[in-house]
């Protein structure tokens, strides 16, 4: 059995032990040292990276702000580095640009598209024209040429000379050896000293545009077709004569659309074995007559 002696003994090894397991100050503060260290590592680390990315964000910033001032202040305002243009065979590209009023100064600050289409559009041989500007030093203009739809004669000085003319009766060609053989030769207008940009009487404006129209749809009966003139009534308005290309039968009509014409080509061909007999085939008041030869010679 144990004595009282050895009791205390015991305690104050246990007492002893718990001693040594305790941490003590020194051993506090060197731990609280320690981790004051190793949060300070991690807090550098950081602090290291954030100096070269200051660094690359401002170069980014005056890059950026090197490429706006060069975009939006100082390239628009360079000559243009491209300049497109639809070259008409009429016109020169070269026309084009002087009438234009671009020159090799010229930038995109400094044009006005409006006003170049408006002064493109004055040019006869041009019906339409387009401007557009890319920004920052692109120009392109569309120009749409103007389509002849008949020929005619004209005086000229003392000459007969032909003449082309659009739908919209505007001559835009004058003179030439001869009249062209693809389009309708229209006779009977009274042309003096004709000039591109000269404008037709309005009365015959429906006619081309029919003539336009036919053309489209069915070009076969306009080549059918040598000559369409215009005879004045004596107070107003005009009627047809046709002169189909391989018969001898005339054809008079107080206007002309496509149904119209193919019927009446129709019956000049049922009655080519009569053309010593007809002369004209007149199909103004909605039912087909005809005109002897002689009677039309009385």
């Amino acid at each position: 059995m144990f004595s009282m002696a050895d009791d205390y003994v015991l305690s104050r090894s246990a007492i002893d032990r718990l001693t040594l397991d305790r941490p003590t100050e020194d051993d506090r503060t060197e731990d609280s040292w320690a981790g004051d260290r190793s949060a300070e590592g991690r807090s550098e680390a950081p602090s290291r990276l954030i100096k070269p990315l200051k660094v690359f964000i401002a170069l980014a910033v005056l890059c950026l702000g090197g490429e706006l001032i060069w975009l939006l202040g100082v390239s628009p305002f360079m000559p243009f580095s491209k300049i497109d243009v639809t070259v008409l065979d009429e016109i020169s590209r070269e026309e084009i640009l002087f009438k234009a009023g671009i020159s090799d100064s010229s930038s995109y600050f400094s044009v006005n598209a409006k006003a170049i289409e408006k002064a493109l559009s004055q040019i006869s041989p041009i019906e339409s024209a387009r401007v557009f500007k890319y920004f920052p030093g692109r120009l392109r203009i569309i120009l749409e040429g103007r389509r002849a739809v008949a020929s005619s004669l004209a005086s000229l000085n003392g000459q007969t000379v032909p003449v082309l003319f659009d739908s919209q009766g505007v001559i835009f060609k004058v003179g030439g050896t001869t009249l062209s053989p693809v389009l309708p030769v229209v006779s009977g207008l009274v042309i003096e000293d004709p000039a591109p940009g000269m404008r037709l009487p309005g009365v015959v404006i429906p006619f081309l545009q029919e003539l336009e129209k036919i053309e489209f749809s069915s070009p076969e009966l306009l080549s059918a077709v040598s000559e369409f003139r215009i005879d004045r009534k004596p107070y107003d308005g005009f009627d047809l004569i046709l002169y189909p290309t391989y018969r001898k039968i005339k054809v008079r009509l107080s206007e002309l659309n496509e149904d119209l014409l193919r019927y009446a080509l129709l019956m000049v061909d049922v009655l080519s074995s009569r053309e010593g007999e007809i002369d004209i085939l007149d199909f103004r008041f909605g039912i087909a007559s005809y005109i002897p030869k002689e009677a039309y010679s009385e």
